[in-house]
């Protein structure tokens, strides 16, 4: 339901026309669109959501599925439903930002890039404390592990699906290996939302490549030696220079 104007910006989602016709998994859409219009201010917090049979009509469901889509952003924190007053959108602090889908809709609309340069600071020190955690407690066959995971990326720097693949089962070793799960829960869901941005996979190289490897080797090296610290600084200086190569020639100016 990604519209766009003649521009090839995003259209508004109710600037869309009413009554499309409707698509497979119709709440999942619908969901999605009016995520879009509360995230991107379209509807303003404080704001009351159009009536149901407005909504119906505009995205050409059945009022149960606008009910339903309504529950599904409730839940998310976006609005509250009172009885007989309406939906009312609710402040940003009240939105769950780790929800997949909020998450996913943010990074559609990040025109500044601020989500992803503030996933990279949540990554980059939730990932260090993760490593500290790995190399303060890992264990022979864990590391073997973690040997592995770099060794597949050596194998694989010359392909670069393979390589990017590689690169996620290390990060996704050392998250396992730390036994701290609520810590590897939000990683994950920020990492795997990243990965799907064209804007956080960009210019890739094999100079870049080589970077990330030389980097990946750093942070091994200090969770072989048992060295936190040492782990938890590589792992952290390592997640905020790959994303300050990846978003400095996204940002530069004609």
């Amino acid at each position: 339901m990604n519209d766009l104007r003649a521009n090839g910006t995003p259209a508004r989602v109710f600037d869309r026309g009413p009554a499309r016709t409707p698509v497979s998994r119709l709440g999942v859409a619908v969901v999605h669109d009016l995520v879009t219009a509360i995230i991107t201010g379209e509807i303003a917090e404080g704001a009351m959501l159009p009536i149901e049979t407005e909504l119906s009509a505009h995205f050409g469901v059945s009022r149960t599925v606008i009910r339903e889509s309504i529950k599904r952003i409730e839940e998310k924190g976006l609005v509250a439903v009172v009885q007989g007053s309406g939906t009312t959108v609710r402040t940003r602090e009240s939105w769950n930002v780790l929800d997949p889908v909020v998450l996913q809709v943010m990074l559609e609309n990040d025109a500044s890039l601020g989500v992803l340069d503030d996933l990279a600071i949540v990554r980059g020190s939730l990932e260090g404390a993760m490593a500290a955690a790995t190399a303060a407690r890992r264990t022979d066959d864990e590391l073997a592990e973690l040997r592995g995971a770099f060794e597949r990326m050596e194998h694989t720097i010359d392909r670069e699906d393979e390589y990017n693949d590689a690169d996620m089962l290390f990060h996704l070793a050392v998250m396992q290996q730390s036994h701290i799960p609520l810590a590897e829960s939000i990683t994950r869901t920020l990492y795997s939302r990243a990965r799907e941005s064209a804007r956080f996979t960009t210019n890739p190289s094999k100079d870049v490549f080589q970077q990330t490897l030389e980097e990946h080797r750093r942070v091994l090296e200090a969770i072989e030696a048992g060295d936190a610290a040492a782990a938890e600084a590589a792992m952290r200086a390592h997640i905020l220079d790959a994303w300050q190569r990846r978003r400095q020639p996204t940002t530069r100016q004609p």
